[in-house]
């Protein structure tokens, strides 16, 4: 017998031992070439969806086989039972529901047993066709209790479930064109049938597969040795790099951990693969689900953790779900899932031995060492020295090459409030301070500039109003990502926009927000009313402020209203030095913008009184009588009390 055959015989001897795929066949839905020609020459007629990132994630992994038995989107039988039961319409087991989602007009445009849609990736590529079998709308709220156990927004995959996902679903059979384009890590990126190859190839017949979405530290090298050691089996990294839990670490930034952790194992025991999974971050139910597309890879044996796949504590500071309700879960389906299960809890530093141990193997004299999360991230942040015994240096300086100090990073303040309210003096204030300062690009964006270079085929309508300070979020995060600043003074009225522009920050910002409003403090506890060419004008012709003659329509506020500020933990001060003209020559007035509470009786801001010199032309003293102006009526509306 040639090498060559000997070598093929044992790939397929240990081919054969390796577990089969869920439901007894791994799927391939990739078509051949003459089928993928006549595709794309029907395309040009059908209706076309661009999907989500989610959904490319979910395609991707329907088309290579990782979510076998499925051949497409669910069906509503399918998806019922999975909710109700875990189980396909088959009876066999799965416990996460996949389905295409999309709009309500779009739905209207589908008819059942005859449409078909080209899915398109975000640049318009066709990577599948899908033959549209049902299309329902199904009741979301009653899934979210059914898959997550919860329906509180403060779950990311609730979240995302009832307020980020289209209201109807479309199910039905695929046929593959293309992969999804990926342009990084290429040679990481192995579908289940390249991973059973390889392990084939390399002799590999016992594979544990360790689940993560956090870069990998010596308690987690520790783990995954034990984990080895218990099941007599080789190793696969099998990290997430789909959509996981929103704050996590990019996995760019992980993946090059991964890197460095992977030489710490003995050459030939341990590999290193990329899943491109959209995490549900379900607990228990989505335990199962890695197992099973795990399965689906080759593995025999997965780690299940502490609170596997949780997504922490809800708004009371509750955990969602039990730490080992995973485990007990995943030991009730273990024979039905075909993966045996490697428990573990969590690894703690025990100084006294110079080694990590499971919890409940310490003894109990002994001193634990522990490194959360949170301050490791300060740590970061800080530039502060990281322990040798938590992570491996190499791992250190990847870290810090994505979270450099704070002093490096970018940020965002968001100034809002109503027309004429100060909102460009304070931002023209604090650019000038903040260049003075230097070390970093500062850029602002004032509305009314905003509005002429930016916006300025938009009217005032809200949907308009929405979509001008959608783009200047857009912007400002990515300023803030590549760590220059970002000075926003737009008029913001609504909530829910500013929480998404808050949400496109909130990524490359390691702080928290803080809804508060904006407050002058001046020289000599001199306080009066903020005082602006527009509230002067609507002043001494004796309007209301809402009725200023502006191009926007009139707006209602409430007895408490709250402006966004610079995201910080606490009140902080900015002080500044202005040079006013006086009769008796230049003088030089120093103040300060403060962020912290609003007067709940006044809802407006502060400025400068009649007795200090005028510092420019938008602070002038309106009453000579008191120095400052009169107070707003809290009956005067000019937001909705529910936009707020």
């Amino acid at each position: 017998m040639h090498d060559g055959e000997t070598v093929d015989t044992l790939e397929r001897t240990s081919a054969g031992h390796l577990p089969v795929a869920h439901g007894g066949e791994l799927v391939d839905l990739y078509v051949g070439p003459e089928r993928r020609a006549e595709i794309k020459t029907e395309s040009k007629g059908l209706l076309s969806w661009d999907l989500t990132p989610r959904q490319l994630c979910d395609l991707e992994l329907l088309l290579n086989g990782g979510f076998s038995p499925l051949r497409g989107f669910m069906t509503k039988a399918d998806y019922e039972r999975v909710c109700r039961e875990m189980r396909l319409a088959s009876g066999i087991l799965w416990p996460i529901p996949i389905a295409l989602d999309v709009s309500e007009d779009f739905a209207k445009s589908l008819t059942a047993g005859r449409s078909k849609i080209a899915l398109r990736d975000p640049e318009g590529v066709m990577l599948a066709l899908l033959h549209v079998e049902e299309v329902w709308k199904p009741d979301r709220r009653q899934e979210a209790q059914a898959v997550f156990s919860t329906t509180s927004p403060a779950h990311p995959g609730v979240d995302h479930l009832l307020n980020k996902s289209n209201p109807c679903y479309v199910g039905g059979r695929l046929e593959g064109v293309q992969r999804p384009s990926s342009y990084d890590f290429k040679t990481l990126r192995l579908s289940p049938s390249e991973l059973r190859q390889q392990f084939a190839r390399q002799g590999w017949r016992r594979i544990v597969s360790f689940q993560t979405r956090n870069p990998m530290h010596r308690a987690h090298v520790e783990l995954t040795f034990r984990a080895c050691k218990q099941a007599e089996a080789s190793l696969l990294i099998h990290p997430a790099v789909g959509l996981t839990k929103p704050g996590d670490v990019d996995y760019f930034t992980r993946v090059r951990c991964y890197q460095v952790v992977l030489t710490k194992y003995p050459r030939g025991t341990a590999k290193l693969a990329l899943l491109p999974l959209a995490m549900r971050m379900a607990g228990p139910r989505e335990a199962i689900w890695h197992a099973l597309i795990r399965k689906n890879c080759g593995c025999s044996h997965m780690i299940i953790g502490r609170d596997h796949a949780g997504p922490g504590k809800d708004a009371n500071g509750k955990a969602f779900y039990d730490p080992y309700a995973a485990q007990e879960l995943f030991q009730k389906h273990e024979a039905e899932i075909g993966v045996t299960m490697v428990p573990f809890h969590n690894m703690v530093y025990v100084e006294d031995k110079a080694k990590y141990l499971p919890e409940d193997e310490v003894p109990r004299d002994a001193r634990v060492l522990n490194l959360s999360g949170t301050e490791l991230r300060q740590r970061l942040n800080e530039g502060r020295l990281i322990p040798y015994w938590f992570t491996y240096s190499e791992v250190i300086q990847e870290l810090r090459r994505s979270f450099p100090p704070r002093h490096q990073q970018g940020f965002t303040v968001f100034f809002t409030g109503l027309s004429g309210a100060g909102k460009s003096t304070i931002a023209n204030v604090l650019l000038i301070k903040l260049l003075e300062i230097g070390g970093r690009p500062v850029t602002l964006f004032d509305g009314d500039l905003v509005r002429k270079h930016l916006s300025s085929e938009l009217g005032f309508s809200r949907e308009h109003r929405d979509l001008n300070i959608r783009r200047i979020g857009y912007v400002a995060s990515e300023i803030t990502k590549n760590r220059g600043i970002a000075i926003c003074a737009p008029i913001a009225p609504y909530d829910a926009m500013r929480k998404e522009v808050r949400a496109m920050i909130a990524p490359w910002v390691d702080s928290s927000w803080c809804t508060s409003p904006l407050r002058l403090k001046f020289a000599k506890n001199a306080i009066a009313k903020v005082s602006t060419p527009k509230r002067e004008r609507a002043l001494s012709r004796s309007l209301p402020v809402s009725r200023i003659p502006t191009k926007n329509r009139p707006m209602r506020t409430s007895p408490s209203i709250r402006l966004n500020s610079l995201p910080m933990r606490r009140p902080r001060k900015l002080s500044f030095t202005w040079k006013a003209k006086a009769s008796s020559g230049i003088r030089v007035i120093r103040a300060s913008v403060s962020i912290g509470p609003l007067n709940r009786h006044t809802g407006v801001l502060a400025c400068v009184p009649h007795r200090l010199p005028r510092l420019c032309s938008c602070y002038r003293p309106l009453r000579r009588s008191t120095g400052k102006i009169g107070f707003l009526p809290a009956k005067q509306n000019f937001l909705r009390r529910e936009d707020y």
